[in-house]
């Protein structure tokens, strides 16, 4: 199954469009059958010792998979400080205020994500999740590279180009996701990862420990740790 990136219907609506507004909430959904969250949340703990300071989300949306991250793990990790990065002013007062609550920090962030990680700080940690899949391979090579100059530990959550992801997004329909959804899943799908296609655009430069495989019945993980 050659990987083939295509646009995305949600990609292109406004943020207010109520088709859009229907489809973010699919995706939500989508990660909680996908066990999106624990299987990001799992890697994130396998990869400190110690609290990380600062977490990045690339492609976050409406920051929704951020809070839902930190609600699994504010408990251990205190004071975290989140940036959540997209094109798109998303994130909503209330999703703010939950992550606030829960004794994190959080920083808001419209901007391309190119632009900013070229001029941001180092920081502990970036984390993206259904977001490297948009990227042909020229552009993710250098999103990559670009993220390997900035971080100790990156972590990616995608869609696995398979089988069972092929037919899992044809019944979509079944949990009331909208045309918009119905469209961009099997779109995500053949534009998703398996074996070793993301290690192979990670820079060679630098000394990583390198973990790709599948996790669930649909996705495909990435972590790269700094030794």
């Amino acid at each position: 199954m050659k990987r083939i990136v295509e646009p995305e219907l949600l990609d292109d609506l406004l943020p207010a469009d109520s088709r859009a507004i229907q489809s973010r909430r699919d995706l939500q959904r989508l990660n909680f059958f996908m066990g999106s969250v624990g299987i990001v949340a799992r890697k994130l703990e396998r990869s400190f010792d110690e609290t990380p300071k600062k977490i990045v989300d690339l492609g976050a949306g409406g920051g929704t998979f951020m809070l839902q991250l930190a609600k699994r793990l504010a408990n251990r990790w205190k004071n975290v400080e989140v940036v959540l990065v997209d094109r798109q002013a998303l994130v909503s007062p209330g999703t703010k205020e939950e992550i606030l609550q829960l004794g994190w920090r959080i920083q808001i962030i419209s901007a391309d994500v190119f632009d900013w990680i070229s001029r941001c700080d180092t920081v502990d940690c970036i984390v993206t999740n259904l977001f490297l899949h948009h990227f042909e391979p020229e552009k993710l090579s250098e999103l990559l590279r670009l993220a390997s100059e900035k971080t100790k530990v990156f972590l990616a959550c995608e869609p696995r180009r398979s089988f069972a992801g092929t037919i899992g997004a044809k019944f979509i329909w079944m949990i009331g996701c909208n045309e918009v959804t119905r469209h961009d899943a099997p779109v995500s799908v053949r534009a998703g990862f398996r074996e070793k296609e993301i290690s192979e655009l990670w820079p060679r430069s630098g000394n990583w420990k390198i973990e790709e495989a599948s996790a669930g019945f649909f996705s495909h993980t990435f972590c790269a740790r700094k030794l």
